[in-house]
């Protein structure tokens, strides 16, 4: 059987569910590999994935053998089968934190479940721990995110646009990934001081700041990294900034190894930054994988303990309101005794 059903299964078990209804297509991504709207459901000796017609012939290509899993066409099923699924379980989990108070009413009637239990974000929990093809998938997009960057400084002269640099950032990865991870950061002067500005018309000029925030994803796995770059020489305080910035960021990726604590190491470069009369405003970081912000996240507010092979970024940023911003990401494998940029 597919091992990630696999492991689902024993963990509901150990939960004392009989069966469980899988509603977040990320989770069922990547459970499955499946990429297409339906529902998968763990019943006591089936694996079970209910879609439509527009999908049946596309899930059967992904679906192997080796999956166990049964496909069903919605329009196939009637009532009873639907009632017939959970028959004789007492306990069936559901994903609270993705599923509607109507969903949640729908399911219990559709499948007739008597208890429908919530589940904590198990999945969740579990895909912060990848496997080899996962860093492989992501260590591939950060190296095509690299590449893109290297192209892309050599466009940053008086003139251009953010706009523009965001197009062809788009461009690149739409050529040589599967697309962008999540929407082009290019802010320049003072709208680099807007941790997530939106690309605008405004030109470059000489003495420019600007920041440029981007990742790919390669199978459905993502990159996620920032770069502040100077158009001339920078000012004495953008270079205090940017090597207080740049001195965090460094030091974290080595603090990083299997047990060590995120709050800790969040609390380090808060404390640093305070020291230089600024603030850490957002997390230092959080995981990346099929989603650009998924568990963990490296906070001082949340108390966790990093593990070996959990993917994180490490991203420290200085923001002064209407003058300029820095901030310096980069994609980290957590590993025994250290931390290794992708």
């Amino acid at each position: 059987m597919n091992p990630k059903i696999q492991w689902l299964r024993n963990k509901i078990t150990n939960m004392d569910l009989q069966g469980m209804i899988i509603s977040n297509p990320i989770n069922i991504k990547y459970l499955t590999n499946i990429e297409a709207e339906g529902t998968l459901i763990l019943t006591r000796k089936e694996n079970i994935y209910i879609t439509d017609a527009r999908y049946i012939e596309y899930v059967r290509n992904i679906v192997t053998i080796f999956d166990e899993i049964v496909i069903y066409d919605v329009r196939d099923i009637d009532q009873d089968e639907y009632e017939n699924f959970f028959m004789y379980c007492e306990n069936v989990g559901f994903e609270e934190n993705y599923v509607t108070y109507a969903k949640y009413k729908e399911l219990k009637r559709r499948y007739k479940i008597n208890n429908l239990v919530e589940t904590e974000n198990i999945i969740e929990q579990q895909r912060m721990l990848k496997d080899e093809e996962e860093i492989e998938n992501i260590r591939q997009a950060c190296e095509i995110t690299r590449k893109c960057f290297e192209e892309v400084s050599k466009q940053l002269i008086p003139g251009k646009t953010e706009i523009e640099i965001a197009k062809m950032i788009d461009n690149y990865f739409s050529e040589n990934a599967e697309g962008i991870a999540f929407d082009t950061i290019v802010a320049s002067g003072e709208n680099s001081s807007k941790p997530h500005a939106i690309p605008s018309n405004r030109k470059f000029e000489e003495q420019d700041i600007i920041v440029i925030d981007i990742g790919c994803k390669i199978k459905g796995y993502c990159s996620d990294m920032t770069r502040t770059f100077f158009i001339g020489t920078p000012t004495e305080e953008q270079k205090r900034v940017y090597d207080l910035v740049k001195k965090n960021h460094d030091q974290s990726i080595r603090d990083i190894y299997d047990g060590v604590n995120a709050k800790m190491l969040s609390k380090n470069v808060e404390n640093d930054f305070n020291l230089n009369r600024y603030n850490l405003i957002h997390s230092l970081g959080h995981g990346v994988g099929l989603e650009i912000h998924e568990k963990p996240f490296l906070s001082t507010k949340v108390d966790f303990t990093l593990k070996e092979n959990m993917i994180i970024t490490i991203e420290p940023g200085i923001y002064i309101p209407g003058k300029f911003g820095i901030r310096i990401e980069d994609t980290i494998l957590v590993q025994k005794a250290c931390g290794v940029m992708l």
